[in-house]
């Protein structure tokens, strides 16, 4: 009998994942995890195909989902959780971001188009997506090296699109009645702006991540007792995008998963 564990930071195909909702749950059950939580960038695509299949499987699924969001110009990931899967303000909002994406990736490909790289139709809503149709192209050979020479922040085909705030984003969150986590801290590399981030009305604190040892953890696990919040894990698994992180290399135990599910599950007996 495994010890119960929940991955809850991994991604599909409906995001940047390259695993179907369907396959990442099967890998689940071979990890021996005992929940999971989807949770594809700004889109909650995966879910209505992947509750019932995880229902099948006998496996425990939290909705969940990453948002984008900016903070006094600064980029910061916010994880949500046991939502209302129909609410309006949500789905509004991830509508908000698909047009977004849209819209950021024509601007990128007309810049790679002055640069003398003209690329087809991009198979997907968000920048990996162009890494792979530079990698198809042949101009880089890894998704890395296409954020490093073209992609990244400051690259010469960089755009950083319209943005929408962390303020609006939890405010969405709330009215939706999820709970809003810090993801991933450690990509916030000013304290100062962590600190300040950490003055607003956020819930939790991704204090397991990947591969991470538990030196590099501590200071975010000290943030969140602190603060009394919900300390959430999760692999960070993006299929062969992200080959170094496996899923279930982090994870949260029954407690923690269960304070989160309980919630979700007041919603589907209303």
């Amino acid at each position: 009998m495994h010890p119960f564990r929940a991955d809850l930071h991994c991604h599909s195909s409906f995001s940047d994942g390259t695993d179907t909702p369907e396959a990442l749950i099967d890998l689940a059950l071979e990890k021996g995890l005992s929940g999971l939580s989807i949770t594809d960038h700004d889109t909650l695509g995966a879910y209505p195909q992947a509750l019932d299949y995880a229902q099948k499987r006998g496996l425990l699924l939290l909705p969940g989902i990453e948002f984008s969001a900016y903070f006094q110009e600064s980029p910061v990931h916010i994880l949500a959780y046991a939502f209302r899967l129909k609410s309006e303000a949500l789905l509004t909002l991830c509508g908000r971001h698909r047009k977004r994406r849209f819209e950021r990736n024509l601007e990128i490909v007309q810049r790679l188009k002055g640069l003398g790289i003209h690329l087809g139709e991009i198979k997907g809503e968000g920048r990996p997506h162009i890494a792979l149709a530079l990698i198809e192209k042949g101009v880089v050979g890894s998704i890395q090296e296409a954020f490093d020479r073209f992609l990244g922040d400051g690259k010469p085909a960089f755009c950083p699109g319209k943005t929408i705030s962390v303020e609006e984003t939890l405010e969405v969150i709330h009215r939706a009645g999820g709970r809003a986590v810090i993801a991933h801290p450690h990509l916030i590399r000013k304290q100062s702006l962590l600190r300040r981030l950490s003055e607003l009305p956020f819930d939790g604190i991704e204090g397991y991540y990947a591969k991470f040892s538990p030196e590099r953890e501590r200071k975010y696990l000290e943030l969140g007792r602190k603060k009394e919040w919900l300390i959430t894990g999760g692999s960070d698994y993006h299929g062969t995008n992200k080959p170094f992180s496996s899923l279930g290399s982090s994870w949260v135990d029954e407690k923690t998963f269960y304070t989160l599910y309980d919630h979700f599950n007041e919603f589907r007996s209303q």
